[in-house]
C-alpha cells in the first residue's frame, strides 16, 4: 500500500489507489480479521497430516473428477512457471501441480497441500476472493493485501454442484511478470469441465437434458445439463442450463419441468434412432428456442459393486476445447484426429485469419509429443537472406554477423515435438529443395559446414494460397507438395461457420468475463462478411470490451468502432420472403413439411405432429433425417 495511503482504512486506500471494487472489499475484510499488510503468514494457518488426510478422503470424489482436468490444464500452462491449485470449500489446498522453475517460490508462501488460503489467513488472494465472492476473479502482483504475496498472479474460480453448493476451487497462480489477461476464462472454462464431469457422474440414475441455444453446441463443453426426477421434478443443473432458463438456485429441487419448457416427459422419454438420441427443439418459458437431447438414467448394477470414484470420463483434447459446434470445423478436427501421432504431415487450408495456427497447436496438444516443443516458423514474415540460416541453422564463424557459439536452427530446435511451417507457400524454391531434402533424410546440415544432425518431429503446414496451382505455375515444388500433403484440411472462413454467436461469447469471456452481444447487434454481425475472419472478431470484441462502462453486461452500437456500424450499415439488406420451390423429389418435399410443421407449432413436436397426421414416433424418426 502507498505510503500516502496508509492512514486510511483498506477499502478506501484500495479504490484511490484505481483498484476493483471487489478487492476493495477484501482489503476492508482483510483488516477486520486483524491482517497487516507487512506482517508475516501466519503459522496457524495450515492443517496437521492427521487432518490433511480427513480432509483428503471427505474430497474423494472431487479430488477423482479435478484431477486430470487438472492435468490438462497445467500442460496448456507448462513452462509459463505457475501452479494449477485445488482448494476445498474452506479455502484448504488439496491438491497442486507446479512449474519446476516456480514451485519453490511457491511453497515458500505455503501454495502446497494443508495450507488454508482464506481471507481471514492469507488476506487478499484469488483462492479466499473467490471464496468469499463466490465468483472468478484473477489478483495481480500488488492488489494482495500481504506484501509477501506480491510476487504472485493467481485466478481462480468456484467449482459448483448440480444443487449450486460450494465443492471447491480451482486456481492457477504464477510470477507476477508472467501474467496473462486469458487466464482467468481458462480456469472458467476448466472449473466448469469439473461441474459437468460431477454432475454426470453423480447423476447417472437420473433422466439428464442436454440443452443449448444451437443444436450444434450440443455435446460441447458450453451445454446446459438439468437433471430430473422420474415425475419431472428439477433436481439439478449446471451454471449454463442455469443461465439459459433463467433459473434461481431455491427453485432447484422445487419445480418442475412442465413450468418451464413446453417439451413433455414423454416426448424426452422417447426412443433412440439407430442409438442416437433426437434433437428437440422446445420453448422455454420466456419464449427463448432451445434446443435437447435426453439422456435415460442408467439402471443399477444387479451383482456388481458400485463403481469406484476414481472413474471418470475421458478429458476432452485440446482440439474438443476450441469446438464451438460448427459442424465443417468439426469435421477438420476429427479427420485431424484420426491421423494423431501417426507419420502422415498435416496441410491446412484457410483464408488468412481463421485460425490455422491456433488449429495447429491444438494437433501439437492432442498428440503423444504435447510434451515436446511446438516450434511455429512463418515463412512469409523471415526475410529471405535470413530464412536458411533460421531454418537450418549454422555453425560457428559461418557468416559475417554470424553468433560465435552458432545457431542450432528452427528445425533442430523442434525435434521431438511438432514442427508449424505457416504461409509455406511463401518460402523460396531454393529453401524449398533444402527443405524437401531434409524430410526425406530427416538430418539437418548446418550452413557453414559440421555433421548432419537427425531430427525427429511431427509436419504440419499451413497456406491460405493454391500449392497446387503454385505448382502448376512452377512457384512450388511438385515433390516437395507431396511430400507435405499428406492429409489436407481445410478451415472454414468466419462467414461459414454456424457457431458465431459461441464464438463471440467465448471471445468476450476472455475480455469481459459474463459481457454478451446484445440480439440486434449479433444478427448484424453473424451476417457480416469478416475479410478478416477471427482475427478481425477478436479485434472488434476486445476493442467493444475496453468501451463498456462498468455497470454495462451488453455490447451495443455505441461499442463498435465506426468503420464497423458504417460497414454493417452499408451491408444491411432487408430479408425477403422466399416461397417453397416448387419440387418433384417427394423426399424433399416431406422434410419441408415436417419443418413448415414444427415452425408452425413452436416446436411443440406432439402439436406437430397431430397436424402432420402422424405418430410422434414418426415424426421423430422423419426430424432425424433433417
Amino acid at each position: 500500500m502507498p505510503e500516502q495511503h496508509k492512514h486510511l482504512n483498506p477499502a478506501t486506500a484500495a479504490l484511490l489507489h484505481g483498484l476493483q471494487p471487489v478487492v476493495a472489499r477484501s482489503w476492508e475484510r482483510s483488516r477486520c480479521a486483524g491482517l497487516l499488510p507487512e506482517q508475516t503468514l501466519r503459522s496457524d494457518a495450515h492443517s496437521s497430516s492427521a487432518e490433511l488426510r480427513q480432509t483428503l478422503q471427505h474430497n474423494h470424489s472431487l479430488l477423482a473428477h479435478a484431477r486430470p482436468v487438472m492435468e490438462f490444464l497445467f500442460e496448456q500452462l507448462r513452462h509459463s512457471q505457475t501452479v494449477v491449485v485445488l482448494a476445498d470449500p474452506q479455502g484448504t489446498l488439496l491438491h497442486t501441480l507446479g512449474d519446476a522453475l516456480f514451485l519453490s517460490q511457491a511453497q515458500r508462501v505455503a501454495l502446497q497441500s494443508g495450507a488454508s488460503w482464506r481471507e481471514e489467513h492469507r488476506g487478499t488472494n484469488a483462492i479466499g476472493t473467490a471464496l468469499a465472492e463466490m465468483q472468478g476473479i484473477d489478483i495481480h502482483g500488488a492488489e494482495h493485501f500481504l506484501q509477501g504475496h506480491a510476487f504472485l498472479t493467481c485466478a481462480a474460480a468456484p467449482i459448483l454442484s448440480a444443487q449450486g453448493k460450494l465443492l471447491g476451487i480451482l486456481d492457477v497462480s504464477g510470477d507476477q511478470r508472467q501474467g496473462h489477461p486469458h487466464t482467468l476464462g481458462l480456469v472458467n472454462t476448466a472449473a466448469r469441465m469439473i461441474e459437468n464431469q460431477l454432475l454426470l457422474a453423480d447423476c447417472k440414475r437420473q433422466l439428464r437434458l442436454h440443452l443449448h441455444a444451437q443444436p450444434e453446441g450440443l455435446d460441447t463443453v458450453a451445454q446446459g445439463l438439468v437433471v430430473l426426477s422420474d415425475t419431472g421434478l428439477l433436481l439439478g443443473a449446471n451454471r449454463a442450463a442455469m443461465a439459459l432458463l433463467q433459473l434461481q438456485a431455491s427453485e432447484l429441487g422445487h419445480i418442475p419441468w412442465s413450468s418451464l419448457s413446453d417439451l413433455r416427459l414423454d416426448d424426452l422419454r422417447c426412443s433412440p434412432v439407430r442409438g442416437v438420441p433426437p434433437t428437440l427443439p422446445m420453448r422455454q418459458r420466456n419464449g427463448q428456442l432451445l434446443y435437447a437431447r435426453a439422456r435415460p438414467g442408467e439402471a443399477p448394477p444387479r451383482a456388481a459393486p458400485a463403481p469406484s470414484v476414481q472413474t471418470v470420463r475421458a478429458l476432452p483434447d485440446a482440439l474438443t476445447l476450441l469446438d464451438s459446434g460448427d459442424a465443417q470445423w468439426r469435421r477438420a478436427a476429427d479427420k485431424a484426429r484420426r491421423v494423431l501421432d501417426k507419420p502422415i504431415p498435416i496441410l491446412i487450408e484457410g483464408e488468412s485469419g481463421v485460425g490455422k495456427e491456433l488449429f495447429a497447436r491444438a494437433i501439437h496438444d492432442s498428440s503423444q509429443r504435447r510434451l515436446g516443443p511446438f516450434v511455429a516458423i512463418n515463412c512469409a514474415a523471415i526475410p529471405e537472406n535470413l530464412i536458411e540460416a533460421e531454418l537450418f541453422g549454422y555453425a560457428a564463424g559461418a557468416f559475417t554477423g554470424a553468433r560465435s557459439q552458432g545457431n542450432p536452427g528452427l528445425l533442430r530446435k523442434a525435434s521431438g515435438g511438432t514442427l508449424f511451417l505457416d504461409e509455406i507457400g511463401d518460402m523460396p524454391l531454393p529453401m524449398q529443395t533444402r527443405l524437401l531434402r531434409v524430410l526425406q533424410e530427416r538430418q539437418v546440415s548446418p550452413l557453414g559446414g559440421g555433421p548432419a544432425v537427425a531430427v525427429d518431429f511431427a509436419l504440419l503446414c499451413a497456406t491460405h494460397s493454391q500449392l497446387r496451382a503454385a505448382s502448376g505455375l512452377g512457384q512450388f515444388r511438385d515433390d516437395l507438395l507431396y511430400r507435405i500433403n499428406g492429409l489436407t484440411l481445410r478451415l472454414p472462413a468466419l462467414r461459414e461457420r454456424s457457431d458465431f454467436a459461441l464464438l463471440a461469447d467465448k471471445m468476450l469471456d476472455e475480455y469481459s468475463p459474463g459481457v454478451r452481444l446484445a440480439p440486434q447487434v449479433l444478427e448484424q454481425l453473424r451476417a457480416f462478411h469478416w475479410p478478416g475472419n477471427l482475427r478481425q472478431l477478436a479485434n472488434v470484441l476486445r476493442t467493444a470490451s475496453a468501451m463498456l462502462e462498468p455497470h454495462e453486461t451488453w455490447v451495443g452500437w455505441e461499442h463498435l468502432p465506426d468503420d464497423l456500424v458504417q460497414a454493417l450499415q452499408d451491408n444491411r439488406v432487408p430479408p425477403a420472403s422466399s416461397p417453397v420451390p416448387a419440387t418433384n423429389n417427394l423426399e424433399q418435399h416431406a422434410r419441408q413439411l415436417v419443418r413448415q410443421a414444427l415452425q408452425s407449432s413452436a416446436g411443440n413436436v406432439s402439436q406437430a405432429a397431430r397436424n402432420l397426421g402422424i405418430s410422434r414416433q414418426t415424426l421423430y424418426k422423419k426430424m432425424q433425417q433433417l
